[in-house]
């Protein structure tokens, strides 16, 4: 069984950093794809961020470009999701994801079939 906790979440003040992580237990064959996802109140869950093992690629949405990195710590099964220069409008509950089979990866929500329960971020301005 394929679990997902996401931690470091927290308050910061616009402009500020936080690093996001989240350890997967439970096996996982072959490359996998990871992401993170954000959902804010009223709105509807969006892709932020995602990565293959298989060869490294990343995928970002376009308004976390140049401030959002995502990484992958395949020894320890941790995934990162460090972000810079924080906004108000970054403010939401993140969320891991998984896809645990097939070479696909992506930032829509159909490609992952794990999720983890949730990480609130609020920026404040």
């Amino acid at each position: 069984q394929v679990r997902l906790v996401e931690s470091g979440g927290g308050s910061v003040q616009a402009g500020g950093s936080l690093r996001l992580s989240c350890v997967v237990s439970g096996y996982i064959y072959g490359s996998k794809c990871m992401g993170w996802f954000r959902q804010a109140p009223g709105k509807e869950r969006e892709g932020v961020a995602a990565i293959y093992s298989g060869g490294g690629q990343t995928y970002y949405t376009d308004s976390v470009k140049g401030r959002f990195t995502i990484s992958q710590d395949n020894a320890n099964n941790v995934v990162y999701l460090q972000m810079n220069s924080l906004k108000a409008e970054d403010s939401a509950v993140y969320y891991c994801a998984a896809r645990v089979n097939g070479p696909i990866c992506g930032l829509g929500q159909a490609v992952f079939n794990r999720w983890g329960q949730g990480t609130q971020v609020t920026v404040s301005s």
